[in-house]
């Protein structure tokens, strides 16, 4: 079947456009996929204009709670994370511990090889965790997040999977079920290997899931120092003491990936989520990061496009009773815009149809897409308002009649 794409435009500012998009998001199925295309086509072809630039390679800003993109810049391009891709480690700790597999007063053995690679030997950051010592699963994560210790993530790798490598294909498969397509791990720390590769869009992704996950945990993150060892040590992470609001995030640096800092802050109850990589210099990553993160605290602000289980649009039902169902969100729908601004905003409901009776009440059906310019701001999925039952044998052979006349048009469109 072929996807089922209505659309349409939003300006920001008139007042009483809430109550009438809904309406307008009802187009006729046939003409449905030209006009998607050319909306398609519109945005691919756009050109950004977020009234803002970085001088970092790759970078992107989003509001936490709803995941609306303020600003990007390359951000599917995949770069070495150094060591931010340690966030993905302790988020697999995090789920285990969530998930009752261990708890934070377990005590892993710190091998030979974890102090060897990772540890006072090394040359890198480390926790300075002794050779052959236990370390509970809680002074692990300290050294992994504040310290940013090789050797407690090697340690918890092997704890977790017996060897690194089993880790990290751990690590890979926790990503999918993320959403994180792209991403991929050779080992838990994020030390140079050809097989660590990030977008900042997942790294952003990720940073987003674990503090809207993992609350408690990622308290850890806003921790100023940490001692281990009779060794204490600060949090790498610059914006800590940099910027009002600042909680966290991971820094990260090797001479493949260059400079990258995830970092996330909270003002006035808005919470921003920045990801910067490719930075020639430590402190330029910093300032690009804080710079980033006041621009969309000083321009942006939340809009409610939808209202919580009001109807959003429709979407075509094949053998059903009725030959469309409700769409609707039971969250409110809303979009980060540019404070006094105008920002043209192009919707447009995604998914694969006609779909198929029985509908269940609830069901997801589809994503809501939201485009600010060039770039996506917002993608949401949608639900069936409404049960939608089976419905007799004359409207299915109705319907199977008008989908085979359907793929026939499309047929000849493609052909011309």
């Amino acid at each position: 079947m072929a996807a089922i794409q209505p659309h349409f435009r939003i300006r920001t500012n008139p007042p009483g456009w809430l109550r009438r998009l809904a309406a307008v998001a009802v187009v006729a199925a046939v003409a449905l996929g030209g006009i998607a295309q050319a909306a398609n086509n519109s945005v691919q072809g756009a050109k950004k204009d977020d009234g803002y630039d970085t001088d970092a390679p790759t970078a992107i800003l989003i509001e936490a709670r709803t995941g609306s993109i303020l600003f990007e810049k390359n951000a599917d391009e995949l770069r070495a994370p150094s060591s931010m891709m340690k966030l993905m480690t302790v988020e697999v700790v995090f789920d285990a511990l969530t998930r009752g597999e261990i708890k934070l007063t377990d005590e892993f053995k710190i091998s030979e090889h974890a102090w060897r690679k990772g540890g006072a030997p090394s040359g890198g950051s480390t926790m300075f965790a002794a050779i052959h010592s236990r370390v509970s699963i809680d002074n692990l994560l300290h050294g992994a997040v504040i310290q940013s210790g090789n050797d407690s993530c090697i340690a918890l790798a092997e704890g977790l999977s017996t060897t690194e490598a089993a880790f990290a294909e751990r690590m890979t498969k926790r990503a999918r079920e993320l959403g994180l397509v792209r991403s991929t791990f050779a080992n838990s720390n994020g030390l140079p290997d050809p097989g660590n590769r990030m977008t900042v869009r997942e790294l952003a992704m990720l940073a987003r899931h674990i503090i809207l996950t993992y609350p408690e945990f990622y308290k850890l993150f806003g921790e100023r120092e940490f001692t281990w060892n009779k060794i204490r040590q600060f949090n790498r992470n610059p914006l800590l003491t940099m910027l009002e609001g600042a909680d966290g995030l991971k820094t990260g640096f090797t001479k493949e990936g260059g400079y990258g800092l995830v970092g996330s802050a909270v003002q006035n109850g808005l919470r921003l989520i920045v990801v910067v990589n490719g930075v020639e210099a430590a402190d330029e990553r910093a300032q690009e990061a804080k710079k980033l993160l006041e621009w969309g605290f000083r321009n942006f602000e939340a809009r409610t496009l939808f209202a919580e289980n009001q109807t959003i649009g429709y979407a075509r039902v094949f053998g059903g009773e009725s030959r469309s169902v409700k769409l609707t969100s039971p969250e409110p729908v809303k979009v980060m815009v540019q404070r006094n601004g105008n920002d043209k905003l192009l919707a447009r409901i995604v998914y694969t149809g006609p779909v198929r009776a029985p509908v269940a009440a609830g069901q997801k059906v589809g994503l809501l897409k939201v485009w600010r310019g060039g770039n996506i701001a917002l993608e949401t999925p949608l639900y069936a308002a409404e049960a939608i039952p089976t419905g007799t044998m004359t409207r299915r052979a109705v319907d199977g009649a008008s989908e085979l006349m359907i793929g026939l048009f499309r047929a000849g469109v493609e052909k011309l």
